[in-house]
């Protein structure tokens, strides 16, 4: 069974192969040209897929198709040529073209998962007994989509992230002349609402020791992109050691995310050759 179904992997495939340079199937330099030929891009890309989703290791995807080398030294080729977060990008601009960005309104919220392996952005984790645990300060518009996160360790509190998270703003274009974000208890203080006037915008944030449902605000739109996140068992627990490359995963995750609403949305609006028979 695949990872993906169809109408979900080829849009994804398609836009991830045109960001790929040209590479000849044997290299050029070799001596008697005998060599084996290179494997192909689209054989480790689903590679990659079936990582993300089921959060193995590279050893166990690996087969006689593809070795764990391999998927390791393509993937930080496509790392180096900033081919994840163009990847990101694109299904952005796509769904804010057919669908629009609702940036009138974001959330901001950290989110908690474990890093048994340690690394660059991992910290002991406050709330699973001082283990290597991981935090991202994840930044949504009023719909869900993601929009950009901070990495850092589980040690980490969610209000000194919230400066570099809000600069991912700046990548987006114009914005709306008036922009509310939505916050959590966790971020109620001075120096947040400061923050936020020197940036223009205004904050909407629960207060502490008041208990109030998460509806009550726009903030679940962000809680339920973390919950979409951690459904991709390399998000939930990270065995990566290096900052690129979880932000790499995050990134196909995000495109994953951006592309999956982005096809909901405009199934009863748009009709394509291979739109899914029911609504996503």
């Amino acid at each position: 069974m695949p990872v993906l179904p169809a109408w979900l992997a080829e849009p994804l495939w398609g836009h991830f192969a045109a960001l790929l340079p040209q590479r000849s199937t044997y290299a050029p330099t070799h001596p008697l040209g005998c060599h084996r030929p290179r494997i192909s891009d689209r054989i480790v890309f689903d590679k990659m897929l079936q990582l993300l989703r089921f959060g193995c290791s590279y050893q166990a995807i690996a087969d006689t198709t593809c070795s764990a080398t391999t998927i390791r030294n393509r993937r930080d080729e496509w790392i180096r040529l900033g081919v994840f977060a163009k990847l990101k990008q694109i299904a952005l601009d796509a769904y804010d073209r057919i669908v629009g960005l609702a940036l009138d309104h974001i959330a901001v919220d950290g989110s908690i998962t474990k890093a048994p392996g340690g690394g660059e952005v991992a910290g002991r984790s406050p709330v699973d007994r001082g283990k290597q645990g991981l935090k991202r300060s994840g930044m949504t518009d009023g719909y869900g989509i993601p929009l950009g996160r901070v990495l850092a360790g589980a040690n980490r509190h969610d209000s000194p992230l919230l400066a570099p998270t809000l600069d991912h703003l700046e990548d987006l274009g114009p914005l709306p002349d008036d922009i509310t974000v939505h916050l959590d208890a966790g971020y109620d203080s001075v120096k947040t609402r400061a923050l936020l006037d020197e940036r223009g915008l205004h904050g909407r944030i629960a207060h502490k020791g008041e208990t109030a449902p998460i509806q009550a605000s726009q903030r679940w739109h962000v809680e339920r992109t973390h919950a979409w996140q951690n459904a991709f068992h390399r998000l939930a627990w990270c065995y990566e050691r290096r900052a690129a490359v979880i932000n790499a995963f995050f990134d196909l995750a995000d495109t994953m995310i951006t592309v999956r609403s982005l096809i909901r949305r405009a199934w009863t609006t748009h009709r394509w050759d291979e739109r899914p028979s029911r609504r996503p």
